[in-house]
């Protein structure tokens, strides 16, 4: 049992699963994508983004829901009266008979509270009464057309009520969720730079690791040569072997986390993940340093005036201050100006259309007006709601503080990565090139007898972890420019997409989309 795990056994496992790998991939498509191509797929199809964009849709359906306060409504009613009245006696008329009535009315009109807070309603009404008793009997018919009411409130709901505070609250949450969309979109964006770096430096491993694979063979095939002809001990080529089925094994996890990169961007580009399912993703671009003008106060000011979380935070801000001049208000009395104005007829023994022909003469003119006060004595409910949103908005006026400072710190951070990452680039590469060099020298100095395998295999150690961090320092490079811009809020104009708001109409187009300009 115990030669199973010997390096040739190892070897052979791993040989195997290398194997059962190419032929799975002889059945992939594959897909050469550039960095911008890839994000514009994302554009069209990443989740993220697709899910993000329902939501000013629902903000703007919920700011008509606020707009509908102003909508008239129309009212029609009929009403059935009957009145009975026994007869009696009176000492100054004597027998007064008893009498019955019944009267029908019908009244239409609209009704409704204009955006200056005036509430009005236009009436019209028409009744018919038949009155009868012992002496006599009639019908009278009456009806009036007129401004019903009309009231203007002057102190509390007269700059902002209900209604008004809704509508500018949602409008705000509009803005609000046209700045999270930005957001988001910004993230899922950086999120497909970063794994599209991720996967370049996952193929670039692979062939590290490949490269390792070769040097270990090409050690153990010499050892084998120089164990035949007795110039080494065998102990040597065992070590060689070791180290082939350790190189081996890195390549084997090198590979596993190549599949796992090109998953996690698949899964960033579509919407449907089976379409990507015999897809692999070639990069088409390479791991390259290029030198960014740094700038922290340029990227403070861009970050605190650019960055769409901290827009929106803004705008949660303003709503409080809505609030709180809203809260105010209500701690005014009640003073409002209320009158009305109309024509009134009224026709016995006559018929309805004797009552329009007084309502088009206009003969019986009739208006009112007035005020009406009315003062809480204590508002202890007002004075409350009204300090507690002094409160509120204190406490986001320092979490808007918190935000800006803690954004600031972030940018800092990620210059200060960026230009670290950059020299690690130059370092790493001089390491490879230092441990290049060492081994080649090794090697010769092995070919003489003068250095042994161990050594050797050792440099060899030294050169596959030299060349993984140059690619790493490259892929770190890249990705902390990225995240320097997401910090910024530039991600937009630095990849050229244009972003073009609809808070006014609805259509079936997105309330933000996306663009890449020419």
């Amino acid at each position: 049992m115990l030669t199973k795990w010997n390096p040739s056994y190892l070897w052979g496992v791993a040989s195997l699963w290398i194997c059962m790998g190419n032929a799975a991939q002889m059945d992939q498509q594959m897909r050469p994508l550039s960095l911008r191509e890839c994000i514009q797929i994302a554009l069209e199809h990443n989740l993220t983004i697709q899910i993000e964009r329902v939501n000013p849709k629902l903000s703007l359906y919920s700011l008509r829901v606020s707009q509908g306060a102003y909508d008239p409504s129309f009212f029609f009613s009929y009403r059935q009266q009957h009145r009975q009245e026994p007869g009696r006696f009176d000492p100054t008329i004597g027998n007064i008979p008893g009498s019955s009535s019944e009267t029908d009315v019908f009244a239409t009109g609209i009704s409704g509270q204009l955006p200056t807070g005036t509430r009005y309603s236009f009436t019209t009404s028409m009744s018919e009464t038949e009155v009868e008793d012992l002496a006599f009997s009639f019908s009278q018919f009456s009806g009036n057309a007129a401004i019903s009411q009309l009231r203007q409130p002057l102190l509390k709901d007269f700059l902002i009520d209900g209604a008004r505070l809704n509508i500018k609250l949602g409008k705000n949450q509009m803005s609000q969720s046209n700045m999270t969309l930005r957001w988001q979109v910004m993230n899922a964006l950086t999120q497909v730079e970063l794994a599209y770096y991720d996967l370049i430096f996952a193929q670039e491993n692979v062939k590290v690791q490949e490269k390792a694979v070769q040097l270990a063979d090409t050690l153990l095939a010499e050892n084998k040569k120089r164990v035949e002809i007795g110039t080494m001990a065998p102990l040597d080529e065992k070590q060689a072997e070791s180290q082939v089925a350790a190189r081996r094994v890195d390549l084997l996890n090198a590979k596993r986390t190549l599949v796992v990169r090109q998953n996690a961007l698949k899964n960033l580009l579509s919407h449907e993940y089976t379409d990507w399912l015999n897809v692999t993703i070639q990069p088409t671009e390479g791991l390259r340093a290029v030198p960014v003008a740094l700038d922290l106060q340029d990227s403070w000011h861009k970050g605190l005036n650019h960055r769409p979380d901290l827009q929106r935070s803004k705008k949660e801000l303003e709503n409080q201050g809505v609030v709180v001049k809203y809260r105010r208000n209500q701690l005014l009395p009640q003073l409002d100006v209320v009158g009305s104005i109309g024509y009134a007829s009224q026709v016995r023994n006559g018929s309805y259309g004797d009552i329009f022909d007084q309502l088009k003469r206009r003969d019986n003119p009739v208006w009112a007006l007035g005020a009406e006060l009315n003062v809480p004595l204590t508002r202890r409910q007002e004075r409350y709601n009204y300090k507690s949103a002094k409160a509120v908005a204190r406490q986001l006026k320092l979490t808007y503080k918190q935000f800006e400072q803690q954004i600031m710190v972030d940018i800092e951070n990620a210059v200060s990565l960026a230009r670290i990452n950059l020299q690690r680039v130059e370092a790493t590469r001089q390491e490879r090139e230092f441990a290049e060099a060492a081994m080649v020298a090794e090697e010769k100095k092995l070919e003489v007898g003068k250095s042994t395998s161990f050594i050797v295999l050792q440099l060899q150690r030294d050169l596959t972890a030299a060349r993984s961090s140059e690619i790493n320092a490259l892929s770190e490079y890249n990705k902390a420019i990225s995240q320097l811009s997401l910090n910024e809020g530039s991600v937009f104009d630095r990849h050229s997409i244009q972003v073009e708001d609809m808070e006014d109409e609805l259509t079936e187009h997105p309330i933000l989309e996306p663009v890449y300009t020419e």
